[in-house]
C-alpha cells in the first residue's frame, strides 16, 4: 500500500503542474532558434481531477441465517465484482432489521445490500441507503450463479462497469428512484484503491412483465460486442420505504403475490384436478351400471307370449270327502319272487 500511495502522490504533483510541450512544423525553412521556442510551446492544462478518491461509497453485503449454497455463491460474486463492498457475519433471524443500520455504521458502510431468506426456500434482497434512507425491498427468483452458468464471457476482477439502464426507468417514479439506488450501490467510486483503471463489463437493469432483470455482459475489444459473464437474477419489487429498513412505504406493488399464496394456488389447483378425476371415474362407473341393467331386461322377450285363456274361478262350498287308505298287502321280496317263479 505504501508503494501505490506514494505513486499516486507523485501523479498527483505532477499532474497539478501545466505541462509544456514543443513541436516543429514541417517544410519550410527553419526559423532561429528564439523565434522557434517563442512559436512552438504550448501550455497543457493540468487535469480537473488529481487523482484523488473522493466518492467514499463503501457497500455492505451480507445475510441473515438459513441461506441455501446459492445464495451464498450470489452473495460471493457480488463481492467480486464490486471492489468497494464489504462482508459481515450472518445476522441471526431474532433481530431486528433496524440493528443492521448500526452494523453499517460500524462498518463505515453508506449502502447496504441484505439477503433475507425464509422457509429455506423464499429469498429476499434489501437495498438501503444507510441510515437515512430510502429502501426498498425485492423478492428474488431465478439465481444463477458464476460456477453454475459457466459462461464463455471474463472480466478483469476489480474493474468498473458501465450500468445500462431501460428506458421504464425514467418514466415512473418509483423506477427512477430505483434507478438512483442502483447507480449509487452498484457503480466503482473512481480512484478506489481495490479497483483497476478499465471499464470492460457492463451491468443492465431491464424491467419485463414488471420484473427488473439484472444481467452482467463482458465488452470484448476486437467488435466491442456483448458476452454474458454471470450471475443473473430477477428482481420483483415488493415496498418501496423512505427509511432505512422500514419508515412510511412510498410505494407499493400491487401486482406483486406472496409465494405463499403462489403455493397455495398450486395446491388448490392440484385438488381440485383430483377431486375432476374422481367424479369422472363416478360417472363412469353409473353409466357402466346402466348398460348392464338394460342388457339384463331384454325388451324383446315378451314380443311372442300370448296370453293363456281365462278359467272360472270354482269356488268349493262343500269340504272335501275323507281318502280312504289302502290295504298294503304283503309283498315278498325279489329274491323269493324268483324263486317262485324257478319252481
Amino acid at each position: 500500500m505504501s508503494t501505490s500511495k506514494r505513486k499516486r502522490g507523485g501523479q498527483g504533483s505532477v499532474d497539478k503542474k501545466a505541462k509544456k510541450v514543443k513541436f516543429v512544423a514541417d517544410g519550410g525553412e527553419a526559423p532561429s532558434e528564439t523565434e522557434q521556442e517563442k512559436n512552438n510551446e504550448i501550455t497543457v492544462p493540468a487535469p480537473v481531477s488529481s487523482g484523488k478518491w473522493t466518492n467514499k461509497e463503501r457497500v455492505l453485503i451480507f445475510s441473515s441465517r438459513g441461506i441455501n449454497f446459492r445464495t451464498r455463491h450470489l452473495m460471493q460474486d457480488l463481492r467480486t465484482m464490486m471492489p468497494h463492498s464489504k462482508a459481515d457475519t450472518k445476522m441471526d433471524r431474532k433481530d431486528k432489521l433496524f440493528v443492521i443500520n448500526e452494523v453499517c455504521e460500524i462498518k463505515n458502510c453508506n449502502k447496504c445490500l441484505f439477503f433475507e431468506a425464509k422457509k429455506k426456500q423464499d429469498l429476499y434482497m434489501w437495498i438501503s441507503n444507510s441510515p437515512h434512507g430510502p429502501s426498498a425491498k425485492f423478492l428474488v427468483q431465478n439465481i444463477h450463479t458464476l460456477a453454475e452458468l459457466k459462461m464463455t464471457g471474463n472480466c478483469l476482477k476489480g474493474s468498473r462497469p458501465l450500468l445500462s439502464f431501460d428506458p421504464k426507468f425514467d418514466k415512473e417514479p418509483q423506477y427512477a428512484l430505483l434507478k438512483e439506488l442502483f447507480i449509487q450501490t452498484f457503480s466503482t467510486p473512481r480512484y478506489h484503491p481495490k479497483s483497476q483503471p478499465f471499464v470492460d463489463h457492463v451491468f443492465t437493469f431491464t424491467i419485463v412483465d414488471n420484473r427488473i432483470w439484472f444481467r452482467n455482459y463482458q465488452i470484448i475489444e476486437e467488435d466491442a460486442s456483448l458476452v454474458e459473464i454471470g450471475p443473473r437474477f430477477v428482481l420483483n419489487l415488493i415496498k418501496i420505504f423512505q427509511g432505512s429498513f422500514g419508515g412510511p412505504t412510498l410505494f407499493e406493488n400491487p401486482d406483486f403475490r406472496s409465494p405463499n399464496l403462489h403455493r397455495r394456488e398450486i395446491r388448490l389447483a392440484a385438488a381440485a384436478r383430483v377431486r375432476e378425476k374422481q367424479m369422472v371415474k363416478e360417472m363412469q362407473k353409473m353409466k357402466r351400471s346402466e348398460a348392464k341393467q338394460g342388457l339384463a331386461e331384454d325388451v324383446t322377450a315378451d314380443v311372442f307370449l300370448t296370453p293363456a285363456e281365462e278359467k272360472p274361478v270354482h269356488i268349493e262350498t262343500e269340504a272335501p270327502e275323507p281318502k280312504v287308505p289302502k290295504k298294503n298287502k304283503h309283498k315278498a321280496f325279489k329274491r323269493q319272487r324268483m324263486q317262485m317263479t324257478r319252481r
